[in-house]
């Protein structure tokens, strides 16, 4: 764990430099760290990275752009209120850099420490402002080892002008063929966290379901938790059959299995035990959304019970008591089951 951190990061790096095997989102290029865990939510792309033995850990979050409150001041002020102080609570005010322009963009940037698990971390807020747009990324860490990641990252950030965005595509929802293939959502290993933090220190959960042509489905759940001996597996199968825009899953078999850790990694060790769950018949009211701010389809699925199956709801509030499973991809990985 880190002993001191020093402000040596109040970086502004936003350039015009070119950098291989960049992504947008929203308003901002920028290319990704490697070997980081992506995560996506329509409003938010996260990178974390924790190491297992020192029990460091870092996470970068990129935030969708908003309407400016008419200042770059004003914009960092309220964004290191909304982001900063009521997700970490620093124990100290930020220490700020210098303003700085580029191609019509004001940028601020600002860091403090703040206590997690006991420990000292430090979080890093750059806010850039122009063109009637706010967008911000975050970046928080309890050990120097991820700065210059975190540094590399910002280095390769190019601000889009709003008016050259690309236009949302329109919102479908189209028959049984458009739920095909295989959708999965990520989420906290405990639900009750909702310090981002402690979701990546904690562990994950990894949920996904295959539609099938023929009217079966298969579902997979992993859970892995870092203060967890085992990892558990759910395996499900059965049909479904679609009457409008509702899907009513109807399981034939379930089980819950505990495998235990490959040298005590996110890796399958043996199997320890296994028994049978609850088959859970569930109706459920499906739309195809797609999120502009990702450029990526959801398949979202609503019900007004929750389901042991599915979990928690998602906090994403854009649908009532819902579910988001994202489309397979390379940064939504096939779960990799026990002996493949």
């Amino acid at each position: 764990m880190m002993k001191s951190i020093t402000f040596l990061l109040l970086l502004t790096f936003f350039s015009d430099c070119l950098f291989a095997q960049k992504e947008t989102f929203d308003i901002i290029t920028y290319t990704p760290p490697i070997n980081w865990k992506k995560e996506v939510t329509e409003n938010v792309i996260s990178y974390t990275i924790t190491n297992e033995t020192t029990q460091n850990w870092s996470r970068i979050n990129i935030v969708k752009s908003a309407t400016s409150k008419g200042s770059i001041e004003q914009d960092f002020e309220s964004e290191w209120q909304e982001l900063i102080v009521k997700n970490y609570k620093p124990t100290q005010a930020p220490m700020l850099n210098e303003r700085s322009e580029t191609k019509g963009w004001k940028i601020k940037a600002g860091a403090a420490k703040f206590a997690f698990n006991q420990n000292e971390a430090i979080v890093f807020l750059t806010t850039a402002t122009g063109y009637n747009r706010c967008t911000s990324i975050v970046a928080t860490t309890n050990s120097l080892d991820y700065l210059k990641d975190i540094e590399t990252l910002l280095a390769s950030v190019d601000l889009i002008k709003p008016d050259i965005v690309a236009a949302q595509t329109p919102n479908t929802n189209n028959d049984e063929n458009s739920i095909l293939g295989t959708w999965g959502k990520t989420g906290s290993v405990n639900p009750s966290y909702h310090d981002a933090y402690a979701t990546s220190i904690a562990g994950y959960t990894a949920d996904q379901y295959s539609f099938n042509k023929n009217g079966t489905y298969h579902f997979v759940s992993k859970t892995f938790g870092m203060s967890m001996a085992k990892i558990l597996l759910v395996k499900e199968t059965g049909t479904y059959q679609i009457s409008g825009n509702h899907m009513t899953i109807i399981p034939q078999e379930s089980v819950i299995e505990a495998w235990s850790k490959k040298d005590g990694g996110d890796k399958w060790g043996q199997l320890i035990s296994s028994q049978k769950r609850n088959l859970e018949k569930t109706t459920y009211q499906f739309t195809k959304h797609y999120f502009s701010g990702i450029q990526v389809w959801n398949l979202v699925l609503q019900n007004n019970t929750s389901t042991q199956r599915d979990g928690p709801y998602s906090n994403n509030k854009t649908f009532a008591n819902a579910w988001y499973y994202s489309p397979i991809s390379t940064n939504n990985i096939v779960i990799t089951l026990p002996n493949q």
